[in-house]
């Protein structure tokens, strides 16, 4: 067999990897930006914050890891997976709207405000 490898091939490669690092830090600079942005919710910066780091974790898996080039089981493990952790951020969601949890984190600021003149 030989080691030999196409330049041209080798190139595109190199290019589509430079692309996708790229675009991963274009990303990032979008999630960092989003973080000073106050959306109408603070659950709605969640979910979008939620959403780019999907779709940054999406092109990690599929391009450098190579999963785009696998059998059909492993895409159906990442389906499950997938749902499983959708499911999970809309549990986290969900969860600040429990009337069950405790909030006693904000009582020391109600006291305060009554305590003041």
């Amino acid at each position: 067999m030989s080691d030999h490898v196409d330049p041209a091939e080798l190139q595109k490669h190199v290019k589509k990897y430079i692309i996708i690092g790229l675009l991963l830090i274009f990303f990032t600079a979008v999630t960092v930006a989003l973080s000073y942005v106050e959306l109408p919710t603070h659950s709605m910066n969640i979910i979008v914050g939620m959403i780019v780091a999907t779709f940054k974790a999406a092109l990690v898996a599929l391009i450098f890891m190579h999963l785009n080039h696998e059998r059909p089981l492993i895409y159906k493990v990442l389906a499950f997976t997938t749902v499983f952790c959708f499911a999970l951020f809309i549990l986290f969601v969900m969860a600040n709207k429990d009337p069950l949890v405790d909030r006693g984190f904000e009582k020391p600021l109600q006291s305060i405000e009554q305590a003041a003149p």
